[in-house]
């Protein structure tokens, strides 16, 4: 049986920037991906409501430059919107950044310089998991490796 297409938008914000070592799992579970560039996007996009994950990649400005990158303001706008409807939202980097700011937390630059780092990925255990998320029956949990 066929896995059921479904959607991924990625917003990325480098021209060379991709999913890396995410994309193969995407498309095993059956994932079209869609990137758009977000400093050149049409905001607000209707295919970032619409689809089945969106996917907020890195970058290497912080959301707190929005006088800087004034697209800025309309990506947490876009990803406040998904967020409140309660969609599967994943952001890298950056994208962490804007997801913490559209749910109206301060973000600012750390203290001690940055942080990078490679830490298991796990859905929070308030929220119900995606059948895509979850590993095939033979599979052990899904722990996704991903930079920070």
């Amino acid at each position: 049986m066929p896995t059921p297409a479904r959607t991924a938008v990625v917003l990325s914000h480098l021209a060379f920037e991709d999913l890396g070592s995410l994309e193969a799992p995407l498309r095993q579970r059956g994932f079209h991906l869609e990137t758009i560039q977000a400093s050149t996007a049409h905001f607000p996009l209707t295919q970032a409501q619409s689809c089945e994950l969106l996917v907020v990649l890195g970058g290497p400005i912080g959301v707190y430059q929005q006088q800087e990158y004034p697209f800025l303001t309309d990506e947490i706008a876009c990803i406040a919107q998904r967020l409140a409807a309660g969609k599967p939202t994943l952001g890298i980097c950056l994208g962490a950044q804007l997801m913490a700011a559209a749910l109206g937390a301060r973000v600012y630059p750390g203290q001690n310089g940055a942080e990078i780092g490679w830490f298991p990925l796990h859905p929070a255990a308030s929220t119900s998991t995606p059948a895509w998320f979850a590993p095939p029956a033979s599979a052990r949990p899904v722990r996704l490796p991903l930079a920070r």
